[in-house]
């Protein structure tokens, strides 16, 4: 690691980042473990470590609730979400439909693709980092180094090379930096870019048949001569018509989990 990635105004950025990684692994292993844990008493130490640092419940208290307020950051920033959402964002814009399905719908089902999509990455983090943290066997620096690993894995196969070197130009780093080694400060606005790209490219392509019908509707209306007939309203069933005809919601969430393979 390039020493001038660690230079002082940096460490909190990273810190923040990594906290959050290891937050949502462990609100994702919270359900696995709410059973093993011990019955309050007081005084109650917990957390101790490798290094023989412990905490106290209120600073616990105050640590999880800190690393709970990353969790959206890291959930719209670090994973699958962002394309997922934008891409079901454009298919309603597409199909014409005002509010159909519902945004609680469309983010929901965003949610669980995430979680679907992300299953093998939680599942490093949590084996690799936050179990053996729960078991004592490694300190809290330790675990937030092992659980940054997947999610830098992930967001690196997921991120091109020039929005990269875009970031990494902005950030100043030096040539031999790669992505590997690159700062989450730089990697992850990265793969922002890349999501939104990929996400728009999918959208124009889910758009074309559905622009291909408006015209046709509107051609033929204007040829008749219905000027006060919306040609929104009138090719809306058969844009529906065509989506469920061609299976639609199976050809799209197919292709969008099989777009984060690597």
């Amino acid at each position: 690691m390039n020493p001038d990635l660690r230079a002082p105004g940096h460490g909190w950025v990273r810190a923040a980042l990594r906290l959050g990684v290891l937050a949502l692994s462990a609100t994702v292993a919270t359900a696995a473990t709410a059973q093993s844990v011990a019955p309050p008493g007081l005084p109650l130490i917990i957390g101790q470590g490798a290094g023989g640092t412990s905490f106290s419940v209120p600073i616990q208290t105050l640590l999880f609730f800190t690393a709970l307020s990353f969790l959206p950051a890291v959930l719209l920033m670090m994973t699958a979400f962002i394309r997922i959402v934008i891409v079901l964002s454009l298919l309603r814009q597409a199909l014409g439909t005002q509010a159909s399905p519902p945004n609680q719908v469309i983010v929901g089902l965003s949610l669980f693709l995430t979680l679907f999509v992300m299953g093998p990455t939680l599942d490093r983090v949590y084996e690799t980092a936050y179990k053996p943290y729960t078991e004592n066997a490694i300190s809290f620096e330790e675990a937030l180094d092992r659980g940054e690993i997947p999610i830098r894995e992930f967001m690196k196969a997921q991120t091109r090379q020039a929005d990269f070197e875009l970031f990494a130009r902005l950030a100043n780093l030096e040539p031999d930096v790669t992505v590997d080694t690159a700062p989450l400060r730089v990697l992850v606005p990265a793969f922002v870019i890349s999501e939104l790209k990929t996400a728009f490219m999918i959208g124009f392509m889910i758009f074309i048949p559905f622009l291909v019908i408006d015209i046709i509707v509107a051609s033929i209306l204007m040829s008749l001569g219905m000027m006060m007939l919306s040609p929104v309203l009138v090719a809306l069933p058969f844009k529906l018509m065509l989506f469920v005809l061609a299976d639609g919601w199976n050809l799209l969430i197919g292709s969008l989990a099989a777009s984060f393979s690597t």
